[in-house]
């Protein structure tokens, strides 16, 4: 892989040419999406008009509201959740060791959404409520399949089978909940499960934004922690890295992106998944790409969106929904291939 160095102020610094350039471009095509997504709708809204309400400047009438109310904060919860669930999947996948590793797979999601049920059927309380029992049933879930697949360190595909263990079992305590509940509860139950920016309010951009601000710059912190971790644990002790504070320490980061984003969004599928395996291809990186999986996951979960949003403008299509299907064709496209290239079976 190509490099260059940067050289100012007596100080210089190398970077690969391959990621940074496929960084570059996505993140413009991140300002693309966002620009449309805030002039896009029943409301069409002007570039100009949108930019100089940005800048304090007042709207038509009727325009503010739209514009700060529903329209922005919708499209800020979009980048955050896809940043989070997209860094959370590539953290997950590294110590894993397994493409298969996401919090979708390893149960937090189906935590996450035990928690908000719980809350919204049994508890009650509002769209803030709801959130912060779906932070806490991802962590508290995250914690049992930690503790079940710990064995003297926490091997990759042990921590897998129990993640997908402890889901299965979640997912028929939600389906429980779900039946014995009311059926006003329960369609509101439903439709938060599906996964949606519908109504966004600036409570779930905050909590976003917390999440987001304060554990990504950790997980790049340890970034050539998580990077030698892929090598195996007895090679990362020998290079120095104490193995198991340093996975426990990107296993918190990790669960708290993604309980948070699914506090925002609802369990929204696939992102977390999908993410770091284009991440890698578009960068061509060896090793985890967080920056890059951020970008990749804010994209698709925006572009879902907007797309969800123009396919079905009578009606609004959950994101979760159009994620899944995204994620269902792209999986179906990898097992395709990974098919067509095994070697035909001897007669």
């Amino acid at each position: 892989m190509s490099t260059r160095t940067v050289r100012a102020a007596g100080l210089s610094a190398r970077y690969a040419t391959r990621p940074a350039t496929a960084s570059g471009l996505l993140a413009l095509l991140l300002l693309a999406l966002t620009g449309y997504a805030l002039t896009v709708g029943e409301l069409p809204i002007s570039l100009g008009e949108a930019l100089g309400m940005l800048a304090g400047e007042p709207g038509p009438s009727g325009v503010d509201y739209v514009f700060w109310t529903v329209r922005l904060p919708r499209v800020l919860t979009a980048l955050l959740v896809g940043a989070a669930l997209g860094v959370s999947g590539a953290i997950l996948q590294s110590l894993s060791r397994n493409p298969l590793g996401s919090p979708d797979v390893l149960g937090f999601a189906g935590g996450a959404a035990t928690g908000a049920l719980v809350q919204i059927l049994v508890l009650g309380g509002g769209a803030l409520a709801v959130a912060l029992s779906a932070l806490a049933g991802a962590f508290v879930t995250a914690a049992l399949v930690y503790l079940l697949a710990y064995r003297r360190g926490v091997p990759g595909h042990r921590l897998v089978l129990v993640g997908i263990g402890i889901g299965a079992l979640l997912m028929s305590l939600n389906r429980y909940l779900l039946v014995s509940a009311e059926v006003d509860d329960a369609f509101r139950a439903a439709v938060w499960l599906t996964g949606s920016l519908l109504d966004r309010t600036w409570d779930h951009v905050t909590i976003g934004t917390i999440a987001v601000a304060v554990l990504v710059p950790v997980a790049v912190l340890l970034l050539r922690r998580l990077s030698l971790l892929e090598l195996g644990d007895e090679l990362s002790t020998g290079l120095g890295v104490p193995v198991g504070q340093t996975r426990l320490q990107l296993f918190a980061v990790s669960v708290g992106l993604a309980g948070a984003a699914t506090a925002a969004a609802g369990p929204v599928a696939f992102v977390a998944l999908a993410a770091p395996h284009l991440a890698r291809r578009l960068l061509r990186s060896a090793g985890p790409s967080l920056v890059g999986s951020g970008l990749v996951g804010a994209v698709l979960l925006l572009g879902s969106d907007v797309a969800a949003q123009q396919l079905f403008p009578t009606g609004e299509l959950p994101v979760g929904v159009a994620t899944g299907v995204l994620g269902g064709v792209y999986l179906a496209t990898l097992l395709g291939r990974h098919w067509s290239r095994r070697p035909a079976a001897s007669g």
